[in-house]
């Protein structure tokens, strides 16, 4: 066995991942429909970062949930895992979709992600990108530098479906109105999500709901969905896009083109990643979390690239074992 093969991240990783991501649901569960995202985020966090610590990797978090006021976060350059495993940039995101999460609405997830060290992309100069995403069906055929009428109706052609049926995922923002128009002057749906567009990127490239996602979106975000779409053989592609002068150059000095189309390679390059999901509330993706009597039952999704298996687990846990986030 060579070197770098015995420090590489193994299959074993994949359902270490997802107890992390089911106990991060749990905790932030609790707190769907209460209409205080700051404590459903802390809730979420401290179960993570216990369960985090006991994985076997020697993690730094890349990707974390930034500086919020007054709000905990798991911060970039936070050292997580045990120590004893292999050295792997770590994506984090407690919850997905704080707000959805405080309103109880859908696609609110707990995700983590897990590449080889020094393979994801750092996005930390332009926090921004338009994204595109498709399934493996399509994703040799689109690209994002065409027009949205031209993609969208090789969408159509590759699934072999009229156009008016293809869906195009969409965040509900006032930016994205231009888009919109254009989506619907080439025939096609939208399907508008409030928050959450990890969970958009996924259902598009797995064709789970809707046909594509297009848009502008966090870049954090599409870098924790490249490691999904790594594994689904579907495709991601996004361009860096500055929201002022002062980030733009910021973006230049740091030598990056802001012109170029970055792949699915360029925001992972690893080609050995893990990603793990867990529901908090309903989605296209996974089912939320329910409380059912003496159980609460969690529903997730684990993928690993290296093999292209993507499994959904569905568990059960009994709730006075989870007493410590539950009264969180």
């Amino acid at each position: 066995m060579s070197e770098s093969t015995a420090i590489a991240p193994d299959r074993n990783l994949a359902l270490e991942l997802v107890r992390v991501t089911e106990a991060a649901a749990i905790a932030g569960g609790r707190w769907v429909g209460a209409g205080d995202k700051n404590r459903a985020d802390g809730a979420a966090v401290d179960a993570m970062r216990s369960f985090m610590d006991s994985v076997r990797m020697n993690g730094t978090v890349v990707i974390g949930e930034g500086e919020k006021d007054e709000a905990p976060m798991l911060f970039n350059g936070e050292k997580v895992g045990d120590g004893t495993g292999p050295d792997v940039d770590v994506a984090v995101d407690p919850i997905d979709g704080t707000r959805l999460t405080a309103l109880g609405y859908n696609n609110a997830l707990s995700v983590f992600a897990v590449a080889e060290k020094g393979s994801m992309f750092d996005p930390s100069a332009v926090f921004y990108m338009e994204k595109m995403v498709v399934g493996p069906e399509a994703a040799d055929f689109v690209d994002l530098r065409l027009p949205v009428k031209q993609n969208i109706h090789l969408v159509a052609k590759a699934l072999d479906k009229p156009v008016h049926q293809v869906n195009v995922c969409v965040l509900e923002r006032p930016r994205h109105e231009q888009l919109v128009r254009e989506i619907r002057e080439a025939g096609a749906r939208v399907k508008f999500i409030m928050d959450g567009d990890v969970a958009g990127a996924i259902a598009a490239a797995r064709g789970t709901g809707v046909d594509m996602l297009l848009g502008t979106g966090g870049t954090p975000e599409g870098i924790v969905a490249a490691c999904a779409i790594k594994a689904t053989g579907g495709m991601i592609q996004g361009r860096l896009a500055p929201t002022d002068e002062a980030e733009k150059q910021k973006a230049l000095d740091a030598g990056l083109d802001l012109e170029a189309v970055l792949t699915t390679g360029d925001l992972v390059r690893s080609d050995n990643c893990y990603f793990a999901a867990t529901g908090i509330t309903d989605g296209e993706l996974l089912r939320g979390v329910r409380y059912e009597g003496r159980r609460i039952i969690t529903e997730s999704i684990v993928m690993r690239s290296t093999s292209g298996t993507v499994r959904t687990v569905e568990a059960e846990h009994q709730p006075e074992k989870w007493s410590r986030w539950l009264d969180h």
